[in-house]
């Protein structure tokens, strides 16, 4: 169990910067282990889940990165999330209110 001060979720962003792009294949592969190691998680007892993530890609459209949201109860659970799941959480911030963006009215 993570062991640092819990609380009620808070809801996380995580930037996930790759040092290299990688394929759609491994984005997949990488979201499985991800997927596993959150059950794995909450089977120890860690209040965690997976909200959604935005994909990161450059210029020629190869993927870099990750823009992930999380609930958990603290951001050691992130990042014992990330660890064991391989991934890299290159930065963890609170989420604030979040901002509306334009309508079609």
């Amino acid at each position: 169990m993570v062991d640092d001060d819990r609380s009620e979720a808070t809801d996380f962003l995580i930037l996930r910067e790759l040092e290299e792009p990688i394929t759609e294949g491994e984005l997949e592969a990488a979201g499985a282990k991800s997927g596993e190691t959150l059950e794995e998680l909450r089977d120890e007892g860690v209040d965690i889940r997976w909200v959604e993530s935005e994909v990161l890609t450059n210029g020629d459209g190869r993927i870099r990165g990750t823009f992930c949201h999380y609930r958990a109860e603290s951001e050691g659970a992130v990042r014992e999330h990330a660890e064991r799941a391989g991934l890299p959480a290159t930065r963890i911030y609170r989420r604030g209110e979040p901002l509306e963006g334009e309508t079609d009215d």
